[in-house]
């Protein structure tokens, strides 16, 4: 249909999911009930048995989304505030549930109307429709942006698409012959990878030390540990995945995090759910390949990841104690991948080195929250005034590791491993060093939230990097 030239519409229909937010209220009330209780879906399924209506407000209920902070599209922001100053009116109509979409409504402010998903009516599709050509007639405009909406685009004067694929678009085109198409969709691609955070694969690096501890250099072991390495890295890429879903309402108020890629809605939260599966089955598919026992690591990481996602995080020291073992299980996976018998004493070691960094990420983030005026951290079970007690066990737990690596090196067998044996002793004072320049710069308010990316591009921790590997590599050599 073609809008009347001599008669501007009085009415911008607007769609919420995927429209006025890059994303969509069930995942995100989802998510957000299980953050606050990893049994909130079981809960909410039990309302299935009287239809999508009553699991969508079971949903709202038991996952409270903070709508100040969603992902709004600031060009369908602009263009209801362009239509309100020509003087139209402008309407909500979204499948969401009511008690949400006047939640959003009252926030924004720029809605005359809202009509969402009631207990007795899923607001979606030809019901979406029907409503609306009662209201409105043919008057109105309506933004949408799934196959959900070509019921509505068959009823409206005129139709606006928002981030839809060039086949979607081509489809509201057949359909009503007035369309505005907006925002193009982003490549995907680079949002995916981010949020599976593969710089962080750095830390499955660790797969490969029982190698070198063991001196281990044959093109057997390494192949065993780049697979180990691939199928960490993609089980872990699920962890993070996992952790920013849960976390998506603590990230969206923080100063950084609100920029990873589901907290902004630059990786829509429904398909960074359905990765989540993806990445994990394909990790574990891997790890098949080295056999069941590295299978049972891999599952272990996992399961421990999760727990950690879902309720250990917001445990004090629990949580530096779980991620200072996630760390540990990586070298425990590289010793049962290449079938190395692993050293106590590098075990003591990495609980020791990797409980410092921990309590280094939990320092920063204190530190953090002390310049900004927050008492308490969103979603952990920290607040200001354990800063000093943190930084007591980052240091200590630190200079513990550097011990243990000293009384390893100084072991008879090890040193006769080593042809210049003596060199290492430098390694051990420029972990020292490390370990407290790290802490030093944690209390300064100068970590980046994650150490690791501090240790690859802080240009005095890369020297100090270098210099070790330079030592070891010097002491096996000369």
């Amino acid at each position: 249909m073609m809008r009347d030239s001599s008669t501007t519409d009085r009415i911008l229909a607007v769609d919420l999911d995927g429209s006025l937010i890059r994303g969509d209220m069930i995942y995100e009330c989802l998510w957000s009930a299980m953050a606050l209780d990893w049994k909130a879906p079981f809960i909410a399924a039990r309302s299935l048995s009287r239809g999508i209506p009553a699991l969508k407000r079971r949903l709202a209920e038991l996952g409270p989304v903070d709508v100040t902070t969603l992902p709004y599209d600031p060009e369908v922001i602009a263009r209801i505030e362009a239509w309100r100053a020509e003087g139209g009116r402008t309407a909500l109509v979204t499948a969401s549930d009511q008690m949400l979409a006047d939640q959003v409504a009252d926030h924004l402010g720029l809605f005359d109307e809202v009509h969402g998903t009631t207990p007795d009516r899923n607001l979606k599709g030809e019901a979406k429709a029907a409503l609306m050509a009662e209201r409105f007639g043919d008057h109105f405009t309506y933004i949408g942006d799934s196959t959900a909406d070509l019921a509505c685009w068959k009823v409206s004067g005129a139709a606006i698409t928002v981030g839809a694929t060039a086949k979607f678009r081509a489809q509201v085109d057949g359909i009503n012959a007035d369309v505005t198409h907006i925002s193009p969709p982003e490549a995907p691609v680079w949002p995916i990878l981010k949020a599976m955070r593969p710089h962080q694969w750095l830390k499955n690096l660790l797969v490969f030390m029982p190698i070198i501890a063991d001196h281990s250099f044959s093109a057997l072991t390494f192949f065993q540990g780049l697979l180990a390495f691939i199928a960490f890295g993609l089980v872990a890429s699920a962890g993070y995945l996992l952790n920013d879903l849960l976390d998506l309402g603590p990230d969206r108020a923080h100063a950084r995090k609100r920029f990873r890629p589901l907290a902004s809605g630059r990786l829509p939260v429904p398909l960074g759910t359905a990765m989540v599966p993806v990445l994990l089955i394909a990790g574990h598919l891997v790890a098949l390949t080295l056999g069941w026992a590295f299978v049972g690591v891999i599952a272990l990481y996992f399961c421990i990841t999760m727990s950690y996602s879902l309720f250990l995080k917001r445990k004090p020291i629990i949580d530096i104690c779980v991620l200072a073992g996630l760390y540990t299980i990586r070298i425990i996976g590289g010793g049962v991948a290449t079938g190395i018998d692993l050293s106590i004493w590098i075990l003591a070691f990495s609980i020791f080195l990797f409980f410092s960094l921990a309590a280094v990420k939990r320092l920063a983030e204190l530190v953090h929250m002390r310049d900004s005026g927050r008492v308490a951290a969103a979603g952990r079970g920290y607040s200001v005034e354990d800063l000093p007690l943190t930084m007591q066990m980052a240091t200590a737990s630190g200079f513990v590791s550097v011990l243990v690596l000293a009384l390893y090196l100084n072991a008879p067998d090890i040193q006769a491993r080593y042809s210049a044996p003596v060199l290492l002793w430098g390694v051990c004072a420029l972990l020292l060093y490390w370990v407290s320049k790290a802490v030093l710069v944690a209390s300064r308010g100068e970590m980046h939230d994650d150490p690791l990316v501090y240790a690859v591009t802080n240009r005095t921790s890369l020297i100090c990097i270098l210099i070790m590997a330079a030592l070891g590599a010097g002491a096996m050599l000369l």
